[in-house]
């Protein structure tokens, strides 16, 4: 007889009623384990983006505080996820607050930017400096000053705006799992609870 046709009540040492529970324990445990998914998600896209930062890291402190920064986002992710599969009461924070610290990260960075942007005479400053027959030839350069340092407002603008939005509702989303981990936890018998723990895949 193959072990498809073992009745669970005779076949193992569960009756239908274990089954029953455990059925209803892995309802309950879809929202954290759907949770867990978007950490992991989210830290391979920063990891990715981390290992792009580091050739920047070779040339600038900027560079690198964004690599290490990336790299500590992305770890963090991980670790969420890890806890949340084991139903670990501090994974949401954890997870919520790392997003609090990406944002953070991303809106330092783009200030920073900003800031060199705006108060820097723009690309082709040096250039114009050592060659004055070019300035000569291309005439008045304020409106190409202009022109450069509102692209710039344009650009940090908008990537912390849409940071403030994407890592914002990422965090509040972290936060607000954390009644379903209760709930989970309080609604799920010790047994079912420490076999889920130790079978779910890390």
């Amino acid at each position: 007889m193959s072990a498809a046709t073992i009745n669970p009540a005779t076949g193992g040492p569960l009756g239908q009623d274990h089954y029953r529970e455990l059925e209803l324990a892995n309802q309950r445990a879809k929202k954290v384990r759907k949770a867990a998914n978007v950490a992991g998600f989210n830290g391979w896209v920063t990891a990715v983006f981390a290992v792009f930062s580091v050739p920047f890291a070779l040339f600038s402190i900027a560079g690198f505080l964004v690599t290490v920064g990336l790299s500590v986002v992305a770890y963090n992710e991980f670790q969420g996820r890890q806890r949340l599969l084991r139903f670990d009461r501090t994974s949401t924070s954890l997870l919520g607050w790392n997003q609090i610290g990406f944002l953070t990260l991303i809106i330092l960075y783009s200030l920073w930017m900003l800031f060199a942007g705006l108060t820097s005479g723009g690309p082709f400053a040096a250039e114009l400096e050592a060659k004055p027959e070019l300035r000569a030839a291309l005439g008045e350069m304020d409106q190409f000053d202009y022109i450069y340092k509102i692209l710039i407002v344009a650009v940090y603008g908008t990537v912390i705006l849409l940071s403030a939005i994407f890592q914002g509702m990422n965090a509040v989303y972290y936060f607000t799992r954390r009644k379903h981990l209760e709930g989970y936890l309080r609604d799920t018998a010790k047994w079912v609870l420490d076999l889920q723990r130790t079978t779910t895949p890390a």
